[in-house]
């Protein structure tokens, strides 16, 4: 019978809960890096099972870990992703850690802060700086966001390995398909936040971006203002917010049963940036947006709680998995596509991210 895994990244550390496929009882393992602030953690099975973490530590700085027991030992990456010292960036921070396609087992990619884009060829070992991107010619007039200069969100085309898309807070989408030697912006449609004096093409806040693995000139996006699709490769977005109480939120998953159903969580606003009125709600598409139904069967009342841009994601069960968890440490899971709810055991750190695997 194969296990389930669902990894979570806190600011102290990392947490395994373990179940098997009827995802009825969860043990926890952890926490894993006990102490080190935890952005991303992720299981590699395209080869040998990999397991990466992207760590930060305000004395030793972000760190790629890499461990081959599934968390029970780890190695530091001592050439983990670093700007050139000549560059005019500082790497803040690990944000996301994506391993490549299919065809490109031992390539791993990365999102960092200040905003920029790094790929390993050997499984994580070495890092290379996409020299297009952080010298974009709108790059003099990137603003962070409240969460800073970040590059969150990585959309690789599974088909093709020149096309990829990545998202970058304030800043917009940016789109290559040349395997990341140029890239241009794709934000035609979208609601501006900031009105840069040059660029006219830049200063949209992406929160979290996807793309649909199947049709790949099918993205979504929630955005600072609003939530979006679009089905021309990014060319053009259009709000997708039918049924939506708020267009504001983070986080955004996607089915992989089916990628016409999605799950965000709206917040209210950025102003206050918690879910409204207290009302915890998980929000499902099955249409690609065209409407959306409320699902909370089973999710606490009177619940003034935030969830993280990469704090939401689905397992590849056949009844989809869905799971996230909050700022203020809990986690909540669905075994039924987002019908109804349950909490998972434990209280935790800062959630700051949540990843699944399935293990044979």
């Amino acid at each position: 019978m194969s296990k389930t895994l669902v990894m979570i990244g806190t600011q102290k550390g990392a947490f395994h809960l373990w179940s098997d496929e009827k995802r009825e009882k969860w043990e926890v393992e952890g926490p894993i890096l006990k102490g080190w602030k935890v952005q991303d953690i992720v299981l590699d099975q395209r080869t040998e099972p990999t397991m990466y973490a992207s760590v930060g530590h305000y004395v030793y700085g972000p760190t790629v870990h890499i461990s081959k027991n599934l968390g029970k030992n780890w190695e530091v990456v001592e050439s983990s992703p670093r700007y050139e010292k000549d560059s005019k960036k500082k790497l803040n921070g690990i944000w996301c850690i994506v391993p490549g396609r299919e065809s490109e087992p031992e390539t791993i990619f990365a999102g960092v802060d200040e905003a920029g884009l790094f790929v390993s060829k050997d499984k994580g070992y070495t890092w290379e700086e996409f020299k297009g991107l952080s010298n974009h010619k709108t790059s003099n007039e990137w603003y962070p966001g409240l969460g800073g200069l970040c590059c969150h969100s990585i959309a690789l085309d599974p088909k093709n390995e020149k096309r990829m898309w990545v998202g970058i807070s304030a800043v917009g989408t940016f789109y290559t398909e040349d395997g990341g030697k140029t890239w241009q912006t794709q934000n035609e449609g979208v609601t501006k936040v900031i009105e840069c004096k040059e660029h006219k093409d830049i200063g949209f806040c992406v929160h979290h971006l996807l793309v649909d693995s199947k049709n790949t000139n099918r993205l979504f996006q929630q955005n600072h203002r609003g939530v979006y699709r679009s089905d021309n490769g990014g060319k053009s977005w259009t709000k997708i917010e039918n049924g939506l109480p708020t267009s504001f939120g983070f986080p955004m998953a996607i089915s992989p049963q089916n990628s016409d159903t999605l799950f965000v969580i709206p917040l209210e606003s950025d102003e206050y940036r918690m879910t409204k009125d207290g009302k915890l709600s998980v929000y499902r598409t099955t249409n690609a947006g065209k409407t959306w139904e409320e699902k909370t069967q089973g999710l606490p009342k009177n619940s003034f709680v935030t969830v993280l841009r990469q704090s939401l994601n689905t397992d590849n069960h056949k009844e989809t998995g869905v799971y996230f968890g909050t700022a203020n440490g809990q986690m909540f899971c669905s075994k039924d596509n987002g019908e109804s709810w349950s909490q998972m055991p434990g209280i935790y750190p800062r959630i700051l991210s949540v990843n699944t695997a399935i293990i044979e």
